[in-house]
């Protein structure tokens, strides 16, 4: 055995066969391999030894009582624990036949009756390298996989971080305080946690989707960068005009969100922060923009962030009024109800508003 075959000399090889002289005939080769043979009467028996020891390689005589060396290949094969051992048949008997039909249950290879010690080895040791071969395939892409998967996760990361920075610009060109986010992420996530106890909601909101819409909540007004810093800080009433460059930034928002699709997990993200940002200033009862969208057709994620904006934006101190209170801007959010909110959503928001900020 050569020093390419380094590790080779512990392989446990499983002998198969219902007539004693065989077993050991192979028995014999095996350890002269360097190899550890181990001994099976039949298949029933053979399934014991492969689900305690795990062989490397199987020899496996046809004709054998209780359980055939064709019945146990199908078994071994089908299972995902074991379908990667090698199978070679053995047999007195070299009829294309049975060799096909060996080949079609997935076995590797055929040795017949009697035994040549060369060809034995020949066949077992091509057999352990091509397996040996195969495993090393198989860490290799494990390996590259996990690579790949953590400089996708930094892509993500970076990503999220320049559509961070792009939001807290956009914030600043709208004059919000640095708070602001903030309180509406808690909110979000306060509300959305919530809604999970209720049967109206219970089956759509997962963990996940609390975690997605917490965090995306921070994006719903990105779109304020494309919009000119004077309008969006005016403290007069806008014109028509005005309110219409104003309202464009939901589409300008989900535009530059929907240019980034890259990996699923990063889609998921995207995808709910685009509902988010084009869809939070959707009204319940369509009286909203950008698409005029009526009850459930608007994502629940952007009905969420909706309520969370409007209570954090009454509760702010804004250049051209004083703030409310929470108790004031409940009461104003009530009269809205089943107008702009969803009357089920706003009924629980009024109920957890002790805990909001």
């Amino acid at each position: 055995m050569g020093s390419s075959d380094k590790g080779m000399g512990t392989a446990k090889i499983l002998i198969v066969d219902d007539v004693e002289m065989n077993r050991e005939i192979l028995g014999e080769i095996i350890n002269n391999m360097g190899c550890c043979p181990i001994m099976a009467e039949n298949g029933v028996e053979a399934l014991k030894m492969v689900s305690e020891c795990r062989p490397e390689l199987i020899l496996s005589d046809i004709s054998m009582p209780e359980m055939d060396g064709y019945e146990l290949c199908r078994i071994l094969k089908k299972d995902v624990e074991t379908r990667h051992i090698p199978i070679i048949f053995i047999s007195a008997f070299d009829a294309s036949k049975e060799i096909v039909k060996g080949f079609s249950l997935g076995g590797e290879d055929y040795i017949t009756k009697p035994f040549i010690p060369e060809v034995v080895q020949a066949r077992v040791m091509v057999h352990l390298r091509l397996s040996e071969a195969n495993k090393e395939v198989k860490e290799t892409n494990r390996r590259l996989q996990v690579s790949v998967k953590e400089q996708l996760k930094q892509i993500e990361h970076e990503k999220k971080a320049v559509l961070y920075a792009l939001a807290g610009v956009a914030a600043e060109h709208a004059h919000y305080n640095k708070e602001f986010s903030g309180r509406i992420r808690n909110n979000c996530r306060v509300l959305a946690q919530s809604m999970q106890f209720s049967p109206f909601f219970a089956e759509q909101i997962s963990d996940t989707f609390i975690d997605t819409v917490e965090v995306a909540a921070s994006l719903r007004d990105i779109g304020n960068i494309g919009i000119p810093k004077e309008i969006l800080q005016k403290n007069s009433k806008l014109s028509a005009e005005e309110m219409e460059i104003v309202r464009s930034h939901t589409n300008i928002g989900a535009k530059l969100l929907g240019d980034l699709h890259t990996t699923n997990d990063f889609n998921d993200f995207i995808m709910t922060s685009i509902d988010i940002a084009k869809y939070h200033h959707e009204n319940w009862d369509g009286s909203g923009y950008p698409m005029g969208l009526k009850g459930e057709e608007i994502p629940l994620s952007a009905q969420i962030v909706s309520i969370a904006d409007v209570f954090c934006a009454l509760t702010e101190e804004r250049p051209y009024r004083d703030k409310y209170s929470r108790e004031e801007a409940l009461e104003i959010m009530e009269g809205e109800s089943g107008q702009k909110f969803r009357p089920e959503i706003f009924k629980i928001f009024r109920k957890v508003s002790r805990q909001l900020c």
